[in-house]
């Protein structure tokens, strides 16, 4: 009789919540959540008082004593100036129906010309350019990058041993979903290489043997983010944000560029600690903002998490400093972005024939 009772006993509370809790959905439920990071009108209450202060410290920069990192050491006398910059921002809807296009499994490369053109094609019927689905394309794929390396590195094993049974580091990008060129990196480290040696050898792949030279040719190649070389890259960035500094300037406003900030802090502090590419040494507002500084950026301004905290830490260096600033994004930008203390503009307002003329 008392087994009989026993079989009638209800599993003991603990064991039943597991077995409820093992029937939920799976943790992971990423690919159901609304594309976007919070929306910005959130994102702008919860700031509000934040900014409001990063607005009145860029409006007394100059009562400050001793001056501030860039400024001289003879009295400023600001000039006030007024700018109104239209833009157009990108509408949320427009990038995440795009962002479903550009992405795809195992392509981490420059795409080739029949893959532009399709994309191309759909553009025509978007309220994006080519640009900046391109761009947005790029700042996704750092994103999935980044936040995938974690997955990757669990991964070692496997691909080394996929790897010495002779599939390629290009083919195991495309089956496991990483960038080629991280793939080939945790192959070399599980392969007991240090860091350093890593380093070096990728910076002179002659050195490498016959087969890791044709991997790290061949994965370089494919992977557009983790790639060695971004030198036309940067050479593209500094001729931008010399377009900007020259428009200020041919408004007559004072400005100092980041090159010159660069030098002065080298030889000050030993390294570089605050260099916006301009820094207004007049009180400048736009659109109504007070702007004591701004940043260029030669990318479109995703509203991409990976990409917004990375700006928001970088701008924040600035703001600490001198108050409010901007940002001016080659590509526009999307509606839904918000950064603390930070105006953001788009391109539409230069003229960038010194820029196209160049491409071409």
């Amino acid at each position: 009789m008392a087994e009989k009772k026993d079989e009638g006993k209800s599993p003991p509370q603990g064991k039943a919540k597991r077995n409820k809790h093992s029937k939920r959905r799976p943790r992971n439920n990423s690919k159901n959540r609304p594309y976007g990071t919070t929306p910005k009108q959130n994102r702008i209450e919860r700031h509000k008082k934040e900014v409001q202060d990063m607005e009145e410290k860029a409006l007394q920069r100059f009562t400050i004593t001793p001056p501030l990192m860039g400024f001289p050491e003879e009295e400023i006398i600001p000039r006030e100036f007024s700018f109104s910059w239209p833009t157009s921002p990108v509408p949320l809807k427009e990038e995440a129906d795009m962002a479903k296009v550009v992405i795809r499994k195992g392509e981490f490369g420059w795409l080739d010309d029949a893959r532009v053109d399709e994309i191309a094609e759909i553009v025509k019927e978007r309220n994006m350019t080519l640009d900046q689905v391109l761009s947005l394309r790029s700042a996704l794929l750092q994103q999935k990058t980044v936040y995938g390396h974690g997955r990757l590195k669990s991964r070692s094993k496997v691909l080394l041993r996929l790897y010495n049974e002779g599939v390629n580091v290009v083919d195991l990008s495309k089956r496991f979903d990483f960038p080629p060129m991280n793939i080939f990196r945790v192959i070399l480290a599980e392969k007991k290489w240090s860091k350093s040696r890593i380093k070096e050898s990728l910076r002179t792949p002659s050195k490498l043997s016959k087969r890791e030279r044709e991997e790290f040719e061949m994965a370089e190649a494919a992977d557009r983010v983790s790639n060695v070389d971004q030198t036309e890259t940067h050479i593209r960035a500094d001729l931008f944000e010399d377009i900007l500094s020259d428009w200020f300037e041919s408004k007559g406003v004072r400005i100092r560029r980041q090159p010159e900030m660069v030098t002065e802090q080298k030889k000050e502090l030993g390294r570089p600690v605050r260099t916006p590419d301009i820094l207004f040494l007049d009180l400048v507002e736009i659109n109504g903002k007070p702007i004591a500084w701004i940043d260029a950026k030669h990318f479109y301004g995703a509203d991409v998490d990976f990409q917004r905290k990375k700006m928001v830490k970088q701008m924040n260096r600035y703001i600490e400093e001198w108050g409010s600033g901007a940002i001016v994004y080659r590509h526009g930008f999307s509606e839904n972005l918000f950064i603390p203390g930070c105006t953001l503009l788009d391109a539409d307002t230069l003229d960038l024939s010194r820029l196209n003329s160049d491409s071409s």
